[in-house]
């Protein structure tokens, strides 16, 4: 790197007078690119985007010119944050500016209150355009493992030739194995079959819709929509903070679920649960995803004994503190040891490895095992606080 690269670098990070100590003066384009970068980092010591609100679909332009799409949606979401501009959404002009991305789907969510007649419309424009490029990421992926685990998740030991798993088949009978031929004598032949109707497996998603659960509630409304349009699966979706909305009827539009959603206010996740169990008809073959960072408003206790009960009639039972991309969450960790002691795994997951997640957990596989080969650091059980005679109580 040259000597004026580096200190054009450097002019661009301090910010601040035209050369700000480097001696190297910006060109033009820089100018303008420096410009964009103080209106929102140096908007503390210069009037900002706040001060003149005519200058926001600019800068939003401008930014989109000079950065890349991933470096736009952080100064979006820093704008949002350090400047209020909350406000500039409640215009359409301003709205259909900005760059769509999930973080922008949890504001508008959030805002759906305050927005009224064409601004409306246009963030459900908005929502729609970021619903779609995920359902077009995510819809097949969870589709093929979802399917592929109900298909399996009974052994069939007396399967037709089309229905025959050769891998596990050609497992089970290696002892048969014949040097002379060079083959296997199948004694045994698993395999799996398929039911003409009904669905094999129960799945409901619990959904805390807390403000700090705003992204992995986009995420949530997304594959339940996906699992709901699987004839393998019956899908259920609640949301919940202080009351509990069943919005399984809505599922066949995740964006009519979204704007469903009410973001904020307390939680109480026992009254949740208490919902769901009640709706639990065939206990061995149900999935209870409970998707909550766990900051409990309501009875702790009651939601541990609720728990125990729910693991104790052959209900698979995981708590995923977050689904989103957003990195290490922020949960309740002596209530998640409290619930991993019962036999009820918490851990974050992401997106993209839900898919398999919910192909482990409909195979009844140890979720505690997978998210370990995943990579992902499932929340210890801790004994010392003898959960289930606390959830006895």
């Amino acid at each position: 790197m040259s000597e004026t690269e580096r200190l054009r670098r450097w002019r661009l990070v301090l910010g601040g007078g035209p050369a700000d100590g480097t001696g190297h003066a910006l060109a033009e384009r820089d100018g303008r690119l420096d410009r964009a970068l103080g209106a929102l980092y140096d908007s503390d010591r210069a009037g900002g985007l706040g001060a003149s609100a005519p200058s926001v679909p600019r800068w939003l332009g401008d930014i989109r010119t000079y950065f890349p799409a991933s470096v736009v949606q952080v100064m979006q979401r820093d704008a949002l944050e350090r400047l209020d501009l909350k406000r500039m959404l409640t215009e359409p002009e301003m709205l259909e500016a900005v760059v769509p991305d999930v973080a922008l789907v949890s504001t508008l969510i959030s805002m759906r209150g305050v927005l009224s007649g064409r601004t409306k419309e246009t963030a459900r424009l908005v929502v729609r355009k970021v619903v779609d490029a995920l359902l077009a990421k995510l819809e097949e992926p969870l589709r093929q493992a979802v399917n592929g685990a109900v298909d399996r998740a009974r052994v069939n030991r007396r399967p037709r030739h089309a229905e025959i798993d050769w891998a596990r088949t050609i497992r089970a009978n290696l002892r048969h194995y014949q040097a002379e031929y060079r083959t296997i004598v199948p004694e045994t032949r698993l395999g799996h079959g398929r039911r003409s109707r009904g669905a094999l497996k129960d799945v409901i998603l619990c959904i805390d819709q807390s403000g700090s659960m705003a992204n992995s509630v986009v995420y949530s409304s997304i594959f339940g929509a996906v699992m709901a349009s699987l004839p393998a699966v019956s899908t259920r979706l609640v949301v919940f903070d202080t009351e509990v909305v069943d919005l399984t009827d809505a599922l066949d539009d995740p964006v009519e679920v979204l704007f469903s959603v009410q973001l904020g206010g307390g939680t109480d996740i026992n009254r949740a649960v208490g919902y769901c169990a009640a709706r639990i008809a065939r206990p061995e073959d149900t999935v209870l995803v409970l998707i909550s960072d766990l900051y409990e408003g309501g009875v702790a206790a009651g939601l541990l004994a609720q728990a125990q009960r729910l693991v104790a009639a052959g209900v698979q039972v995981v708590a995923l503190l977050a689904l989103s991309d957003e990195g290490a969450p922020s949960y309740d960790r002596a209530l998640a040891a409290r619930l991993a002691a019962l036999g009820v795994p918490a851990f974050a997951c992401t997106p993209d490895l839900f898919p398999d997640l919910m192909a482990a957990a409909i195979r009844k596989a140890d979720l505690g095992a997978w998210a370990a080969g995943a990579g992902i650091a499932a929340v210890p059980a801790d004994p010392a606080r003898d959960a289930g005679r606390d959830a006895a109580r």
